[in-house]
């Protein structure tokens, strides 16, 4: 069995164990630092209150690659020109280091990496720099030149890339560009997310992703908010069948696109872990019958509200989505596949 899974890392014994009993299905975990600053690309991520209770608990898991979150649109000045803030974070790194249980980061701000290439060198080419699904690596144009401005650092070359989540529903272009890899990059694996579950090309997210940078620096928690009444779930809970363009991947079509990849990315650390072991599992055995909302990160909110029948959605559901022109208004595909699978769980308000 080859693992194929990136999965959330939990700080919490009973979920490390159902890891350990999967890991022949997990290639990597991804995980979030502790720290009064938030240092990943999420609001409220999960994790303990010291670096060294976080490597004790890394150690327990049965997974030989595990990426730091350093994830965040933007940090702004303080962090890389306060030597007693970066210090904090290059000692948590060196920690896990030491310990050994990091194999990188996982970045979004060029500024960080080149600062932390600077002021830790030998730390840095012990990780890898993998950039982080935001940095949208969506051409051979643009993994060239991520890799070349790794290349720049004293950071080691990542040894897989997140590409972006738009492939997931533009079949060839996604053939294309890891035919392209596997000629030019045969030992780099290619990634993409399964379950983000966000609205296609969504116009929202550079600027939410800017609001959670703000949120973390300031310790508020203004952006869930802001996403909740201007964003893009005022959107789904006007226009639900949207949810069926965003480019998520089933559980039954995870064989297809390992066809050109080779992990697929389980988001959602911010859930609880009885809900992350649910949708683990489900991509490990391929199928779900439930809920499709239930396996979906970004719009499982909606679950409590709105049942979609996974099972109603045909074995070519991806490749049918691979053609769509988001033209709703003359198409009404979505709108008329959702409404024959998916009924109300309860009112809204």
């Amino acid at each position: 069995m080859t693992p194929f899974l990136d999965v959330p890392f939990l700080p919490e014994e009973a979920y490390i164990e159902f890891l350990n009993s999967s890991s022949s299905h997990i290639d990597s975990v991804h995980f979030s630092l502790p720290g009064a600053r938030r240092m990943d690309n999420r609001a409220h991520s999960q994790t303990v209150e010291t670096v060294e209770a976080l490597a004790g608990l890394l150690e327990e898991t049965a997974v030989p690659k595990r990426y730091a979150l350093l994830n965040s649109r933007f940090y702004g000045p303080a962090l890389l020109t306060d030597r007693e803030q970066l210090r904090r974070l290059i000692n948590a790194l060196a920690i896990c280091a030491e310990r050994k249980v990091i194999s990188g980061i996982i970045y979004c701000d060029h500024y960080l990496l080149q600062c932390l290439s600077n002021e830790a060198p030998d730390l840095a080419a012990e990780l890898e720099a993998v950039p982080g699904l935001n940095t949208m690596l969506d051409s051979q144009a643009k993994i060239d030149a991520h890799l070349a401005y790794i290349g720049e650092t004293r950071f080691r070359p990542p040894t897989r890339i997140a590409l972006d989540r738009a492939l997931n529903r533009n079949l060839s272009r996604l053939t294309e560009i890891a035919r392209w890899c596997r000629e030019g990059l045969p030992d780099l694996k290619l990634e993409l997310v399964g379950n983000e579950g966000c609205l296609p090309h969504c116009p929202y997210r550079s600027s939410h992703d800017a609001y959670i940078a703000l949120d973390n620096m300031e310790g508020r928690t203004c952006s869930h908010g802001i996403n909740n009444t201007l964003g893009c779930r005022q959107l789904l809970k006007k226009q639900p069948y949207r949810i069926l363009q965003s480019p998520f991947i089933r559980p039954e079509d995870v064989d297809s696109y390992l066809y050109d990849v080779d992990i697929i990315k389980i988001s959602g650390r911010n859930l609880n872990s009885a809900a992350l072991r649910r949708i683990i599992a489900a991509y490990i055995a391929r199928s779900w019958k439930g809920n499709l909302l239930e396996l979906l990160d970004s719009s499982h909110w909606l679950a409590s509200e709105l049942h979609i029948d996974n099972s109603g959605l045909s074995f070519d559901f991806a490749n049918m989505l691979s053609v769509c022109n988001n033209r709703c208004e003359t198409c009404r595909f979505c709108m008329e596949l959702f409404s024959s699978i998916s009924h109300p769980l309860k009112e809204r308000v």
